[in-house]
């Protein structure tokens, strides 16, 4: 037992049973082209055993942002690590890629082997929704920089695609339709004013629930980020695909123009889709001025996909066969902005 460090605030025992309860959470998560085990100073995967003949490595890197706040005051940390993959796999998704492998970063005040199993148990949820090995990571006590209740999460993810299969928006055309996937609620952006909302504007309780919330308001924002890497990579295999959106911090005003040339803008019929009663429930709250709310949450929406006008139905009917709730939501107009009417 390493007692001086020990008396600064760091068990090592701790760290120690922490690795010994996640192994069987990383086991889950093992896939074609992982190598190694963990403990390894570095996490491996071979990407030969793929078979790509030109790939493109795309990378993403995320965290969870304030709702780890909801997570500390529910005392609920099983989901929070989908999020943080989530966030990952949902951005390099955006360009074509499938998801490769995954790497979690988990800094604590106090080292809580069972609070570190849960949320190791969400990070592999997580890997397993999106076909990603947990190939490694990294769990840090830090006493004196966060408080003994408190932690942070980031994580980090590789995908590949082929060089030809690569989507990047340059096939986006005026008139084509655009294609939303409903969210599973907030997902993880917009917190810092969800809990404005909640607690200093309103002294709401997250163990109530409120009118139109399907359950108590805390589990309602706890709700893990959806992971959309397995229906999307089955249509973009039987669909040319122009662009992929993924719906977060800054919603349909940030977002939706990244994927968009010069002199494109995007026209959204509200309505067109089904409104988590989460968002009416903040706006209502939080008096925000309801276009406002587009350019914070993804309002149900949670990824977009745009396609060629001919293809629009057929795309919905191939989410919905995947257990997707679609909806054609707008099209590309020659009108820069985002127009919803």
């Amino acid at each position: 037992m390493a007692k001086s460090y020990e008396e600064a605030g760091v068990c090592l025992e701790a760290g120690y049973e922490s690795v010994r309860l996640i192994k069987k959470h990383i086991a889950r998560t093992n896939r074609p082209g992982m190598m190694g085990n963990i403990g390894s100073f570095g996490g491996m995967f071979d990407l030969a055993s793929l078979n790509y003949k030109e790939p493109i490595l795309v990378s993403g890197t995320d965290g969870v942002g304030t709702k780890l706040k909801i997570a500390f005051m529910m005392d609920r940390h099983d989901t929070i690590g989908q999020d943080a993959v989530a966030m990952c796999v949902n951005d390099v998704l955006a360009q074509g890629a499938a998801p490769l492998f995954f790497l979690d970063y988990i800094a604590v005040g106090k080292n809580d082997p069972a609070k570190i199993e849960a949320i190791v148990k969400g990070v592999a949820d997580g890997c397993v929704l999106s076909n990603c090995a947990l190939i490694g990571g990294e769990t840090a006590e830090m006493p004196d920089m966060y408080d003994e209740d408190e932690y942070d999460i980031a994580g980090f993810t590789v995908g590949a695609v082929e060089k030809a299969k690569l989507i990047d928006g340059s096939k986006v055309q005026v008139g084509d339709k655009l294609i939303g996937l409903a969210s599973s609620g907030v997902h993880s952006n917009g917190f810092s004013l969800v809990r404005k909302i909640v607690f200093k504007d309103n002294q709401l309780d997250l163990n109530t629930q409120y009118e139109t919330l399907p359950d108590t308001l805390g589990n309602v924002l706890l709700t893990p980020t959806r992971i959309y890497v397995r229906p999307v990579l089955d249509v973009l295999a039987k669909v040319d695909v122009h662009a992929i959106c993924h719906i977060t911090g800054g919603g349909f005003d940030e977002n939706i123009p990244r994927v968009l040339r010069d002199g494109q803008g995007i026209l959204i019929h509200e309505g067109s889709w089904e409104m988590p009663p989460i968002f009416p429930f903040l706006e209502k709250y939080g008096k925000v001025q309801h276009r406002e709310m587009f350019n914070i949450f993804n309002m149900g929406i949670g990824m977009i996909l745009v396609v060629h006008p001919t293809d629009a139905k057929e795309v919905c009917k191939m989410f919905e066969s995947l257990g997707e709730k679609a909806f054609e939501i707008g099209e590309v107009t020659d009108k820069p902005g985002v127009e919803i009417v």
